[in-house]
């Protein structure tokens, strides 16, 4: 993790910070580098020893909250392998993306923002995998091939439900308002859902579980690397 210049300097850790909660309360096309640094008590100047403009802290910033959220998904999947099946891995993923307020935000698909934050093809693409739909659907060949979901109907079906479900629950769980009756554990109702739409009716093998679990992993460590190059290439030369 040399990678994230927070690290090793308070004075990052102060304007990343700031730059957050600015971002947060007014966007990210009123944000100016004067108002970062003023935040985090550091003199403008300052700001560019780390990033060369705001446009790359922004993108640090975000890409940051892509990787807790990659990360928290490998700690759980390397706790319990069980996580990959998809009763366990679709609330995961819905509940780490809901906590993380930039990240919902990117899921919103505002195309300023996305202009803003990836300039370069690659850049978007990536952002584009690290949505939890994206993410629930890179991993079902996996489950496929392991026997963990159902066969009785196409991959491609499937992973299109899949997205349907799973874009719902995110509206249901962040505009509450927008839902007809509320209910106790809105991931408990997601987990029955997806365990209904798309798992086997008997139980799956341990054999199975740990093996579709470790390439899942895999899958996921790789995105975390290009999160992680993403970071670094935003960052200034020296850092």
């Amino acid at each position: 993790m040399s990678q994230l210049v927070e690290l090793h300097s308070r004075k990052a850790a102060r304007i990343l910070s700031s730059a957050r909660e600015l971002v947060l309360d007014h966007g990210v096309g009123k944000v100016t580098v004067s108002e970062i640094s003023r935040a985090a008590g550091v003199g403008k100047g300052t700001v560019y020893l780390y990033w060369p403009s705001k446009e790359d802290l922004l993108r640090g910033l975000f890409a940051r909250e892509l990787l807790t959220l990659v990360e928290e998904v490998i700690g759980r999947l390397t706790a319990d392998p069980a996580t990959v099946l998809p009763r366990h891995l679709a609330p995961a993923l819905v509940g780490t993306a809901q906590k993380l307020p930039l990240a919902r935000r990117l899921r919103g698909g505002d195309p300023e923002l996305l202009r803003l934050l990836s300039p370069e093809p690659g850049d978007r693409e990536l952002y584009a995998r690290t949505q939890p739909a994206a993410m629930c659907t890179a991993v079902m060949p996996i489950l496929h091939r392991h026997r963990l979901i159902r066969h009785d109907r196409s991959l491609a079906a499937q992973a299109y439900a899949l997205h349907a479900v799973l874009s719902g629950f995110f509206t249901a769980v962040s505009e509450p308002e927008t839902a007809p009756i509320a209910v106790d554990d809105p991931y408990e109702v997601l987990a029955d859902t997806v365990a209904l739409l798309l798992e086997r009716s008997d139980a799956p093998g341990e054999e199975a579980i740990a093996a579709a679990a470790e390439e899942t992993i895999a899958v996921f460590c790789q995105t975390r690397d290009a999160v992680l190059r993403l970071i670094e290439l935003s960052q200034a030369p020296a850092q």
